[in-house]
């Protein structure tokens, strides 16, 4: 078993050429040579977000080649912050299968919430330390870069594996998004204008990007480049001030790789389908192949109540298109703060659409797996079944006694299967 020098990143050591011990964990757990692991690890094309101070942590990959993976945001709101809603919400996650959990709390004794959700959460845990430096200086125009380097380094402490960092928002964007229809909807970039319509100076997360760095590279945390930007409606979907914010992504990226930290990019938000496509595509090329991670994306607007299904059917072209991480929506997505059973819906829903996209790009076992059901299906063995489906609860729910009898329940006698094979005469 390798050994991980506490001294290095992820990127670093594969730079090195050394395996570590979490490289071994996610090249097992992908089914791939953990020497080819290695080698997109070391081009910046997966990352692998792994904290050393969270404690009992599962590393997880994402990125090129690796099975898509899924993201579930939890977090207190104003007026609910209450820490065991959270853990409910976690287990929720934890159980529907989430690769990876966010905590984007806003309300209560943020830092006791965090070390709580840390202590349960055997995932990467991600998180967007300006919420924390927003509510601790009392709103976005009282922010300082002092502060926020203060927030970021007590989460890196604290065991955090990734942070969003919206540090693509320049004050040249500022008019391009105040040409939109719905200007921004990113609580981080909403901030950070403010701030900078405020104080009439640059993004200081972008001014002092080298500071962000130097704390992520000293505990391994893994950039996530936030799109402040984002469309909120597929009217401003693939407008220049995203475009604008992208390509800045992409030289941050270029940074964060050249001083040894791990990067990701976040992406849209709102995209009409035939646009998705399009929006992997440049990101792969602006940012260098760095894993793309996405919210959705949303190809419709008119689906509130409904809108994990709507980002379920963006995020399945998404993933088949280039994107490696989905961030779930949930059907409270525009109506209000979820509960369990929608973190559960939202998790389902995107694990099937990351799954389906697997399928698409040729993701090793992907396609194995569905075989596997097939031949349970064409036997009835309802057991096997069970084993494979990706929510093998909801599976169980409706599964009817008839159907375990052999009598299904729509098509009793005619069954398609049993009148093919003859097995309607025995």
């Amino acid at each position: 078993m390798n050994v991980k020098d506490e001294n290095m990143t992820q990127l670093e050591l594969a730079r090195s050429g050394q395996v570590s011990p979490e490289m071994e964990h996610v090249a097992a757990a992908e089914g791939m040579d953990a020497q080819v692991l290695l080698a997109r690890v070391r081009e910046g094309r997966v990352v692998i977000p792994a904290n050393a101070n969270h404690t009992g942590l599962q590393p997880v990959g994402v990125g090129g080649g690796l099975r898509t993976k899924v993201n579930a945001n939890i977090g207190t709101s104003p007026g609910r912050s209450c820490v065991e809603a959270e853990l409910a919400k976690l287990r929720a996650a934890l159980e529907a299968g989430a690769d990876t959990v966010m905590d984007l709390s806003i309300d209560g004794d943020l830092d006791a919430i965090l070390r709580q959700i840390l202590a349960n959460c055997p995932v990467p845990l991600g998180t967007v330390p300006i919420y924390n430096t927003a509510v601790r200086c009392g709103g976005g125009a009282e922010m300082t870069s002092e502060a926020y380097l203060e927030d970021f380094e007590r989460h890196a402490r604290a065991g955090v594996d990734f942070a969003t960092v919206h540090a693509g928002v320049t004050r040249q964007c500022i008019p391009l998004a105040e040409a939109r229809l719905m200007g921004v909807v990113s609580r981080g970039g909403s901030l950070l204008i403010k701030w900078m319509r405020e104080r009439g100076a640059e993004n200081f997360l972008y001014e002092r990007f080298d500071d962000v760095l130097d704390m992520a590279r000293a505990h391994d945390v893994t950039l996530s480049l936030g799109d402040g930007l984002r469309p909120g409606c597929i009217e401003d979907a693939t407008d220049e001030a995203q475009i604008t914010e992208l390509k800045t992504l992409g030289e941050l990226a270029r940074r964060a790789r050249e001083r040894g930290v791990q990067v990701m990019i976040e992406g849209p938000g709102h995209v009409p389908l035939h646009e998705i496509a399009e929006n992997m595509r440049m990101e792969k090329e602006l940012c260098d192949g760095a894993p793309f991670y996405v919210l959705g994306p949303l190809p419709t607007d008119v689906t509130p109540g409904y809108d994990h299904i709507a980002g379920a059917i963006g995020g399945a072209l998404a993933a088949m298109s280039g994107a490696d991480f989905l961030c779930y929506v949930t059907p409270m997505e525009h109506v209000g703060l979820p509960g369990p059973e929608d973190v559960r819906q939202g998790v389902i829903v995107t694990r099937i659409a990351a799954h389906v996209g697997d399928i698409a790009k040729g993701i090793e076992g992907a396609r194995e797996l569905d075989g596997r059901m097939s031949e349970a299906r064409g036997r009835r063995d309802w057991d096997v079944m069970l084993e494979l489906a990706l929510d093998p609860q909801r599976f169980g729910e409706v599964l009817t006694d008839e159907a375990r009898d052999g009598q299904c329940s729509m098509c009793g006698e005619f069954c398609a299967i049993k009148v093919f094979r003859g097995e309607d005469d025995a």
